[in-house]
């Protein structure tokens, strides 16, 4: 008698390959008229457009990807779960995918939020090839690639480092599941 396990796996793999097409249609816009596509363009000038609550909004944002970053990209991938006949693996690599998506989101909202500070703008102008670099990372994680973990590591803490230097420090906030997936 047949169980139910092919299945389970032919809608784990469905669900990987939605969350790793999701990305890239994430990021299909251009910003502020430059032609560019999927990259956020952060320039420091002496008159940035205000927002309200600028700073605030830019931790909050930044907090959020950190933190899904540290728990679904970081953790699993230093306790070796993204190795091929790791348990669960491909379950902690739809989770990974969710949250690479869910970070270069958040990572973008913060990137516009830092326009609306003078301060956080110049801050964090260095850092915004870097959020645009994180589009193709989970391609690379689903091929176990550690470079993929290395980058959003890397991206994460310049971004933390502006925040710092500018006034706002970002703490890591870990959002849920549920958060994840609706973006």
């Amino acid at each position: 008698m047949p169980t139910g396990i092919p299945l389970r796996r032919t809608l784990v793999a469905l669900l990987l390959a939605a969350a790793l097409l999701a990305l890239p249609a994430c990021g299909g816009g251009s910003s502020s008229g430059s032609g560019t596509t999927g990259a956020v363009n952060i320039t420091a000038s002496a008159s940035p457009s205000r927002q309200k609550l600028a700073k605030t909004r830019f931790v909050a944002n930044a907090g959020l990807a950190a933190g899904a970053v540290y728990q679904w990209v970081v953790k699993p991938y230093r306790k070796g779960s993204f190795t091929k006949g790791a348990k669960s693996r491909t379950l902690t690599l739809v989770k990974a995918g969710l949250a690479g998506t869910f970070a270069y989101n958040r990572l973008k909202a913060a990137a516009k939020n830092a326009q609306g500070d003078p301060t956080l703008s110049r801050y964090m102008a260095p850092v915004v090839a870097g959020i645009g670099a994180l589009k193709d990372l989970p391609g690379k994680l689903r091929k176990g690639d550690g470079s993929a973990v290395n980058s959003y590591n890397d991206v994460i803490n310049k971004v933390k480092e502006a925040g710092k230097n500018a006034g706002a420090d970002v703490k890591d906030k870990v959002p849920s599941l549920d958060e994840l997936k609706s973006g």
